[in-house]
């Protein structure tokens, strides 16, 4: 239920943390609000948050400073991030520093919204540490992969990719959803589309060859998804 989802916001602008507060709220999650680095770190060792919202430039620590340091505790809580820079190298820094979302600013609150709900849904999602398809297994805490018992050894976009498939079994997922969900490139300056086509192309030879039953399928002109066929 929202209203037990307790999501701090870190935000040193009044206007916006107003905003994001009372649109929060509206929704019916449970909203602290932080206006200093400092504070938040402080709120977030101190409360037991589901979610974090957070700007990256904050007086005291910045939220790329909290980010690392959080992480470094062992916290695991989804972090969105708030950034005025739309840079590749800003957006690049705050995922490999851990953030799991951004946002740039200025932004349409609905697409916040939205945001966190994916975040919430995909943690509720990550208590299970198995996920499986047909005879297809992959168990998330040894970061292993196995069809029919016999182990596949995949990198770590392919881990990635294969992941994604299986959380939307049954889906078709385009090439779009995963530029911006897997290689979080949502405002792509030149097509990915060449570099996935050629991941799932490696991945589909590792996870179907051998085997009558396919499951990683190209749905023309649209993307891909994981379904069986018989070759």
């Amino acid at each position: 239920m929202k209203g037990n989802v307790r999501i701090l916001v870190v935000e040193d602008e009044p206007k916006v943390a107003r905003a994001l507060t009372e649109g929060l709220q509206g929704e019916s999650y449970d909203v602290s609000v932080a206006y200093t680095g400092e504070d938040g770190y402080f709120q977030l060792n101190a409360g037991n948050f589901d979610l974090v919202v957070m700007d990256i430039m904050l007086p005291g620590r910045s939220g790329i400073e909290i980010l690392e340091t959080i992480r470094r505790q062992g916290m695991v809580l989804p972090v969105l991030l708030l950034t005025a820079k739309d840079g590749v190298e800003d957006r690049v820094k705050g995922l490999d520093c851990g953030a799991d979302d951004y946002l740039v600013k200025p932004f349409a609150f609905a697409e916040l919204s939205a945001r966190v709900r994916a975040l919430l849904r995909r943690t509720n999602a990550d208590n299970s540490p198995l996920l499986r398809m047909e005879d297809l297994e992959m168990d998330l805490v040894k970061r292993s992969v196995r069809r029919s018992g016999r182990e596949i050894d995949l990198t770590v976009r392919e881990f990635e990719l294969l992941e994604y498939l299986l959380r939307h079994c049954g889906e078709v997922v385009s090439r779009e959803m995963l530029a911006r969900d897997v290689w979080k490139e949502p405002q792509r300056h030149s097509p990915l589309d060449n570099v996935i086509d050629v991941h799932m192309v490696r991945l589909r030879r590792k996870i179907d060859e051998g085997f009558d039953t396919k499951l990683v399928q190209t749905v023309r002109g649209v993307g891909f998804t994981l379904r069986s066929a018989v070759s």
